[in-house]
This record gives structure tokens, sequence and C-alpha cells, in this order.
């Protein structure tokens, strides 16, 4: 039974999501485990769906006999050596959670999400849940939790956890069918009181659950522990939930909306209205650079996006009211593949010029915008983010721009003359070198209103 006192979905949901992350607009998520020393998934052209190449589902996959998984498995480490095997394995010993930090306040980020438990049940701290199962155990023998997000805080980075409510080994997960688990014994046993371990021991700004699909919000007990976590925990206040807390949440309830490669993939309501609903709550995309959000060895440069993608998809999501939460997987040594760590630069590069339209922005439909351009507003400026350099006269209709509105191009000293005619105001972008260009791939005018 559900507490009495448990919030009901519509209080949670109607929770006012704490300012500083829609401001925040870009995070850095985190997926490195057991699942890094095999650090191998199919590529997402050979299989039917982008989650069949995620190498953190190696474990999963292999004890199920997926082919691509199950023949590389027998063939690099033989049929009796188990996924639980790679624990010991698993060293880290090249793991700088400072120079990850750097790195990721250098691309720009302002939150970071890094996976503290994954399906496996593995964790990153010495949880008293999970003995002999966590990376002080066995493994790296270091609080990597602790040890990450104190380096992330000190770059000016918010502190964020992901959580997995499922356990693939767990006995209670085993029963063919779902609607008859004890999914309620394991919530109030283990489940919950590990959730409130990791925050009370960690102080997350973010708690991004997941592996909630096959069981009901009610079966896992969700509201008792958001109510926990918005009313009594050391972090209610600052504290930002997502929507995966049950088979009928994502899309629904829960706090900011979570889309995952572009897709909801909710069980709750099919995906045209859930993309609908993006548009009309607080959302994220969460992503990697490649296929996988596991480092995947079979991957080379053609599975990664590239710079202008990369910046693209940064200014399509941010357009829309969305936060990009883009993610890395590092090696097992902790290592972060040099390509990975170019792409972050090249995108911290691009935000320095064209921050401005990005943090703490809004979305701005604005008349006349060519397909190939978005925009945002904020503090009385209006933003127009352009994929392709305008080579014509541009004309656009939005309230507030007058003879006097100031224009600039980001990044160039010059001012940008325009003219306002019948509310309807034109004008040209300078004709600039490819050297005297401020940026690359999206180029961005400011108009200062009124």
């Amino acid at each position: 039974m559900l507490s009495a006192t448990a919030l009901q979905w519509e209080d949670i949901d109607t929770r006012e999501i704490p300012g500083w992350f829609d401001k925040a607009k870009f995070g850095i998520f985190i997926h490195w485990g057991i699942y890094s020393v095999p650090a191998y998934a199919p590529k997402r052209s050979e299989v039917d769906t982008t989650g069949l190449a995620y190498s953190e589902w190696y474990g999963w996959q292999v004890k199920q006999k997926f082919p691509p998984y199950y023949d590389f498995h027998k063939r690099t480490y033989g049929e009796n050596f188990t996924y639980e095997d790679f624990a010991g394995q698993w060293r880290a010993e090249l793991f700088d959670p400072d120079e990850w930090a750097k790195l990721f306040r250098r691309a720009g980020a302002r939150y970071t999400v890094l996976v503290a438990k994954h399906h496996d049940a593995f964790c990153l701290w010495p949880s008293y849940y999970s003995w002999n199962w966590n990376s002080m155990d066995i493994g790296p023998k270091r609080d990597i939790v602790k040890e990450y997000l104190d380096a992330a805080e000190a770059h000016g980075l918010r502190r964020g956890l992901y959580y997995s409510l499922l356990e693939w080994s767990h006995p209670v997960m085993q029963v063919s069918d779902p609607d008859n688990a004890d999914i309620p014994k394991y919530a109030i046993e283990k489940m919950i009181p590990q959730m409130k371990e990791l925050v009370e021991a960690y102080q997350p700004s973010i708690l991004f659950t997941d592996g909630e699909w096959s069981y009901t919000s009610e079966q896992w007990h969700s509201r008792d522990f958001i109510s926990w976590l918005f009313e009594q925990s050391s972090v209610k206040d600052e504290i930002v939930i997502n929507d995966r807390w049950g088979k009928d949440t994502r899309g629904v309830h829960g706090g900011y909306l979570s889309c995952e490669y572009g897709e909801v993939n909710s069980a709750a309501l099919d995906e045209q209205e859930a993309q609908s609903n993006l548009g009309k709550r607080k959302w994220e995309e969460c992503r990697s650079i490649g296929a996988s959000f596991g480092f995947n060895r079979n991957e080379d440069s053609e599975d990664y996006l590239s710079e202008k993608e990369l910046v693209h998809l940064l200014a399509d999501v941010v357009s829309r009211g969305g936060n990009l939460c883009l993610n890395v997987g590092p090696n097992a040594d902790g290592t972060i593949s040099p390509m990975i760590q170019e792409r972050l630069i090249q995108l911290g590069d691009w935000l320095e010029v064209n921050g401005r339209a990005i943090y703490e922005s809004s979305p701005a439909a604005v008349d006349g915008l060519p397909e190939t351009a978005v925009s945002t507003q904020r503090d009385g400026h209006l933003y127009l983010m352009f994929k392709r350099y305008p080579k014509e006269a541009v004309h656009i209709r939005y309230p507030g721009i007058t003879r006097n509105s100031e224009m600039t191009l980001l990044g160039y000293a010059g001012r940008i003359e325009h003219s306002v005619k019948e509310g309807e105001a034109t004008f040209e972008a300078p004709c600039l070198s490819i050297d005297e260009l401020p940026c690359k791939h999206v180029y961005t005018f400011e108009i200062r209103l009124g």
C-alpha cells in the first residue's frame, strides 16, 4: 500500500521545476561501469532499434544469447566467463575526476549526471545495500560517485545522478508475469532505502531514474519516495527529477519529460502524443555522441556525430524549450577517447561565441524565419541562429523590433544595419570570408528589442 500521506501525481506534476535547470540548457551524462570492460555492442546499422546498440546492456544481451553480443562474448572470453567476472577486471587506473570535470566545463556544460547504478545493479559508491557489488568493494576500490561529483562541483557543474529502478538479476524480477512480481517488497526493502542513501550521501541536484517500464509506479512505490524527496530530503528545494517512475508515467507524470535519441518511448501513450507533450512541459533530450551510451569499441568515426551535427542538435533542442544532456562513455581505464574530447571542445568553442543565445533563453516564434534557422529570446534580446550563413536579405516579423533596435552578429565587432517597414524587419548579413566568420556551423544574430 502507498502511504496515505504520499503526494498525488497532480501535486508532483505541478511542482515548479527549480529555475536553475531550465537556465542551464546543457549537461553531460556519463555511463561508466563494468560494462566498460567488454565495451562492445553491434553498430546501430546492424540492429533493429537504437536500444540494441547500447553497450551498457552487454550483460543482459549475453545472458539472453542475443547473437551479436553472445557470439562476441563466446569468441573473446569463452562461454564460462560470466558478466559478473568483469567486475574484478575493471580497474579505472587512469580515472582522474578533475580532468573529466575540466573537460566538461570546457565543453560549456552547466550540469552533469553520472550513472550511479545501472540495470546490472553494480553501484559506483559503497552502498550498504549492495555488499561486494560496488566500486569500493571490488574493481576500482574507489568511491567514484563522491570523487567525481566533488570535482564537478569544484568546476561549477551541478551534481546529478542516474539510478535504475530495475535490477536484471534480482530474484523478484525473474518472474515471467510482471503483474505477479513482488516489486513492492523490493521497493520498500531495498530500492527506496538505497535511493535515500544515495541522495543523502551525495546531495544531487538531479535524480534521473530509469528502468521503470515493466511495472507501475504504484508497484515501485514511486510517489512514496518522491514525497520524501520533495518534502523531507536535504535537497528538497533544488532537486530536479524526470518522468521515469513506472510504466504509467513516462511522458505523463513526474518532473521534466525525458526524450532519448529523439524518442520518448512511453508505455503510457503513443509516440505522436508523447512528442506533442514535449512542447507543453520542460523536457530534456539525452543521447550519446555515438549510438551507445556506454563506450563501444565497435564504433568508429562514422558512428559519431560530427561537429556540425552536434552544434545543430544543441541549437535545435534549446530553441524548442529543451535541455541537451549529452552522454560521454569513458574507457574502462577512465580515459576519454580523443575523438570524444575533440567533439566536446568544438562544442565549447561554439558556445563561447554563441552562449548568450543558449543559456537562460526561451523559445521565440519568429515569422518569416527560414527553415534553416531557429530562434530564442533572453533579457530583451532576440537571437536568430542560422544553420547556413544567409546570403540574401532576411525578412522577419517579431514584436519589439524597431528602427532603433541594435543588431549584431555574435563574435563579430561590426554593427548590422536593418530597416523596419510596416512591422517587417529586413537585414543582410555582412559579407565575410571564411577566416572572418566568428564560428562554425550556426551563426547567431542578436537583436535588442524595443
